[in-house]
């Protein structure tokens, strides 16, 4: 097992989407630009409160799984194919996993952090 003291920490981004297609277009952007290892997207139903208004919402969430380091060209990345005004933009740190997907999930986004 790995703990957050590696040298370069990874993280889960949450985002969601009102449609399956533009959330599984945007999970596949992620993966081809390298910013993310690996996007799992989930069907979700939101509550919230928006400009006043009680809303629920069937939603696509996206569990985007990359390093800490690329959180700010994720975020660029994401705010500029994303069609909500306030996308939700959450990261999670990544305090300990196993050691060789944590490999895998480096090898697989790009080693650049722009």
């Amino acid at each position: 097992m790995e703990t957050m003291e590696a040298p370069d920490p990874c993280c889960v981004v949450m985002t969601s989407l009102d449609n399956e297609a533009a959330a599984e277009a945007l999970a596949q952007e992620l993966v081809e630009a390298q910013l993310a290892a690996c996007v799992q997207v989930l069907p979700i139903r939101s509550f919230y409160v928006w400009q006043g208004e009680s809303r629920r919402e069937a939603e696509y969430l996206l569990l985007i799984k990359t390093r800490a380091a690329l959180y700010p060209a994720l975020e660029t990345f994401i705010r500029a194919h994303h069609p909500y005004d306030i996308p939700e933009l959450l990261q999670l740190p990544v305090t300990a996993g196993s050691a060789d997907y944590l490999q895998w999930l480096r090898a697989g986004t790009r080693g650049d952090a722009v």
